[in-house]
């Protein structure tokens, strides 16, 4: 079989299967595992696929930049963010992520609730402008702008001073294995500061990252409260996670 065929079956089984057992697929072709790993390597340049231990997969769509990200999933996103939004009770202290799943959020809060919302998003801080009984609290730092957040140590410093009921979580990969996983380094660990100063974090992650994979871990999936999701309940990756789950209809 040519490497090229090679691929092509490797992106078919990543498709079907949601994973690729790097040892396994090596046998049932009678190649070695390094062939399997090359190839990987080669799909995994070019955004095909996440390499993991052992294998690989599948990539997480919303790796795309903000422009581009307001354009998929668009309706899951909503439906993830009305779910999300009644968790928001009245008089709470709510941190807000940044991203797309999160604005959507904003516009899904009822107009007269009175709560507080910390975001490091200087978009979702904007798009809150409208609610007059919401005090919104700004982090700055680096802006970096594939979420707009500010992410680096100033941000993750103020962050420490936060106290918070409620943390709604924007991902861009759930995996059972993998856990909630992002594309950037500091961005995770800007994630993390603000998962340690909340009481209960939940994830908003809409369809299209259930069972994808990025390169960077967020947390572990034992360390939220739940997880918001458009995806279907008999979906084999959602029933695998060991987490309470919130189904947006």
């Amino acid at each position: 079989m040519l490497a090229a065929q090679r691929r092509d079956l490797l992106l078919e089984r990543l498709a079907t299967d949601g994973r690729i057992i790097a040892k396994d697929l090596a046998a049932e072709l009678g190649i070695s595992e390094d062939s399997i790993r090359r190839d990987l390597r080669d799909l995994a340049a070019a955004g095909l696929c996440q390499r993991v231990y052992g294998g690989a997969l599948p990539p997480s769509p919303a790796i795309a930049d903000y422009a581009a990200r307001q354009h998929v999933a668009v309706s899951g996103k909503q439906r993830v963010a009305t779910a999300a939004a009644a968790l928001v009770q009245p008089g709470t202290t709510v941190i807000l992520d940044g991203g797309t799943t999160a604005l959507a959020v904003v516009h899904a809060l009822p107009v007269d609730l009175r709560a507080m919302v910390v975001t490091h998003s200087p978009t979702v801080a904007s798009a809150l402008s409208d609610h007059k009984n919401v005090e919104v609290y700004l982090i700055g730092g680096r802006l970096f702008k594939h979420s707009m957040v500010a992410c680096g140590a100033a941000a993750v410093e103020a962050a420490r001073g936060l106290h918070a009921d409620l943390f709604l979580l924007g991902v861009t990969g759930v995996h059972p294995e993998t856990g909630l996983t992002t594309d950037d380094a500091d961005e995770a660990a800007m994630k993390r500061a603000l998962a340690h100063q909340a009481a209960d974090t939940y994830v908003l992650a809409s369809s299209e990252k259930i069972g994808a994979a990025s390169r960077f871990a967020v947390l572990p999936l034992a360390e939220v409260a739940g997880i918001v999701t458009d995806a279907s309940a008999d979906n084999p990756t959602v029933r695998a996670l060991d987490v309470p789950i919130i189904h947006a209809q």
